[in-house]
């Protein structure tokens, strides 16, 4: 396949005059891998096609929503159904109903909820329902996990185990961090001692049950669960990052797979079905707090808009009826085995992480099991596979740091056509 970057590269130079670095959002960005973005023109299942006609395998799957593919019949038909009644109407509807029952019925963690509009504002809101519920100010995360960007959680890890945080972005004061501990992922002992440090001041510990920010990094066996019991202990709520695993790693998320229920949930991605939604939730106590009934604010001009609540009801209906994550976790068997038969065989230092229909490849011999293994990897190893895939019709996230999604649309032809370029591209990532 010859690929052509014409147009994309004629976007991205009127994008760059118009947008601070030409993108929305720093992840669409190609920087770290030395390339031009690709600008999509149109999908469908598990393909994509660029501005210059390319055509490719899509691992990117608009990081995470597209469990059913691009444009899947169901989703569409329901969007546009709804857009013809009215795209917002400032206004309650009977789909926030619909759309919510589905949550509570599929979630452990999920008694109620409120639907808001991104990610972000999903763990914001949880965090200020867990400090309003306790009392307490300090919140506990984990170095890798990304919680969005609002300035409490935009934070990095000191030199310690156990340190405050430090702002991560300029434009964020240190005041806004002042309250948020950082702790390594996967490390029981150290959310422990942190616990400890400052017992009765923890509202709640947030990370991602299964970590999607720092590349695809699974919970270690009998963390989740040391997670739940040390929470419990100290009095602190346990708050579950399930934006990126919510409806994906199970039905009912991390949480159902692994058999641990936090406090609070956050979800985001799927349950929008490829549209801007996001919600939080948890025990019905504690989101009695919440403006109206209580008196914690927050509130959103869109949350729960039309257009999202259907496709979100059409999505989880899809999945539910298909019997979708065991189509999901063998293909993604498939896909992982072949990947690691092939980085083998090019004699190229990599590992093949996965939990269900996300996967990551590491440069590196070991496992990844926190933030500070993810960034001993070599990222330069990463930009000639990278490359290499992307000039075989396979397109990846262009970062180490972002994890790949399958979805039911992944059929053979499309794993198929994987597996066949990644020999040349473990070959070309080992060249260096």
């Amino acid at each position: 396949m010859t690929r052509q970057e014409i147009r994309s590269e004629e976007a991205f130079g009127r994008a760059k005059r118009l947008m601070p670095g030409g993108v929305n959002s720093p992840v669409r960005a190609y920087g770290s891998v030395g390339r031009t973005p690709v600008f999509a023109r149109e999908a469908k299942g598990a393909w994509v096609t660029d501005v210059d006609g390319n055509r490719y395998v899509d691992h990117v799957g608009s990081y995470g929503p597209l469990i059913l593919g691009h444009a899947p019949d169901a989703v569409v038909e329901a969007v546009q159904a709804a857009a013809s009644r009215g795209t917002s109407f400032g206004m309650p509807t009977e789909l926030e109903n619909e759309l919510a029952a589905r949550v509570v019925r599929l979630v452990p963690g999920m008694e109620r909820l409120r639907f808001v509009n991104s990610g972000t504002e999903a763990t914001m809101s949880a965090l200020r329902v867990a400090r309003a519920n306790t009392g307490r100010d300090k919140i506990v995360k984990c170095a890798g996990c990304y919680h969005g960007h609002s300035d409490g959680l935009l934070v990095q890890a000191g030199s310690g185990a156990a340190t405050h945080g430090a702002p991560s972005s300029p434009g964020v004061p240190a005041s806004a961090t002042r309250d948020t501990v950082v702790v390594p992922y996967n490390d029981l002992a150290a959310l422990e001692r942190a616990l400890a440090e400052h017992a009765g001041e923890v509202a709640a510990v947030i990370l991602e049950p299964v970590a999607g920010n720092m590349g695809c990094v699974p919970p270690a066996e009998g963390y989740l669960a040391g997670l739940r019991r040390a929470c419990d202990e100290h009095g602190s709520l346990l708050v579950f990052d399930e934006v990126m695993t919510g409806f994906r790693v199970a039905l009912g998320g991390a949480q159902a797979r692994y058999g641990v229920t936090p406090d609070l949930t956050c979800l985001g991605k799927i349950v929008g079905g490829g549209l801007p939604c996001a919600a939080y939730g948890g025990r019905g106590d504690l989101m009695g707090c919440l403006s109206p009934e209580g008196k914690v604010y927050q509130s959103g001009t869109l949350s729960g808009n039309p257009l999202a609540m259907a496709a979100g009801i059409a999505t989880l209906d899809a999945i539910e009826a298909e019997g979708a994550h065991e189509r999901l976790e063998a293909t993604g068997a498939r896909l992982a085995a072949g990947l690691e038969s092939a980085a083998r065989e090019a004699g190229a230092r990599a590992h093949v992480s996965r939990v269900g229909s996300m996967w990551s490849c590491f440069f590196s011999r070991g496992p990844i099991r926190n933030f500070d293994d993810a960034a001993a990897c070599d990222t330069e190893a990463f930009a000639r596979f990278f490359g290499a895939m992307l000039e075989r019709g396979v397109l990846l996230p262009p970062s180490q740091y972002e994890t790949c999604f399958l979805s039911t649309s992944h059929d053979a032809e499309a794993i198929e056509r994987t597996l066949a370029a990644a020999p040349a591209a473990f070959a070309a990532a080992a060249s260096g």
